[in-house]
């Protein structure tokens, strides 16, 4: 062997070694087969995240259904809305989240989450009833959740960007106490139209 290459392959493999530790998965795209909607899962260091666009037809429907006004349903349908499945896929430890640390960027601006008791405190300013308000409580995904090994929980996530924006959501967890970080890129958000035109 000649004598450049005892320094050049020790290199190479700590180059190739480098780039593995910065490499993130990158999330995966499918189609949901109950609604023929678009859909990004993530999985890395024992936490899962699946969204699933959610029409503003929708949004609007399931929440009038429960008693919320026009006016504020229409406010709700305005912003990105996700149903959002996140678990421990672990078989052991424990995953834990607070989804105030998770952030959104979007055509060159970033910002937080619209979390459940944001839109609580707006509906109880517009005067909402009690029922619907009960209803939403249960509807939205929790803002801080523990998880066990292979527990999952699953509700809506909204972002307060418009319908149709791409986005990319990034997040944060422990895992029995170690802070990882995650990236899903190029999520879609569902288009303003009617079912019927899906």
């Amino acid at each position: 062997m000649r004598p450049g290459w005892r320094l050049a392959l020790p290199l190479a493999v700590i180059a190739l070694a480098g780039c593995a530790a910065l490499t993130r998965p990158a999330g995966e795209h499918f189609i949901d087969e109950r609604t023929g909607l678009d859909g990004w899962r993530w999985e890395h260091q024992g936490l899962s995240v699946t969204l699933i666009q959610r029409l503003p037809d929708q949004t609007r429907a399931f929440f009038l259904a429960r008693g919320f006004s026009r006016a504020a349903v229409d406010e709700l349908a305005a912003t990105c809305v996700f149903q959002t499945i996140i678990g421990n896929t672990g078989e052991s430890g424990r995953v834990e989240l607070d989804l105030h640390d998770w952030r959104y960027t979007a055509k060159g601006e970033s910002g937080p989450l619209r979390l459940k008791e944001d839109w609580l405190a707006r509906w109880t300013e517009r005067g909402e009833s009690m029922p619907a308000r009960v209803a939403f409580r249960w509807s939205f995904f929790p803002t801080v959740q523990r998880f066990a090994p292979n527990d999952w929980n699953m509700g809506m996530t909204s972002v307060p960007v418009p319908p149709g924006t791409t986005l990319d959501l990034h997040f944060r967890w422990t895992r029995d106490g170690v802070q990882h970080r995650g990236v899903l890129r190029g999520v879609r958000c569902a288009p303003d139209e009617s079912m019927e035109a899906t």
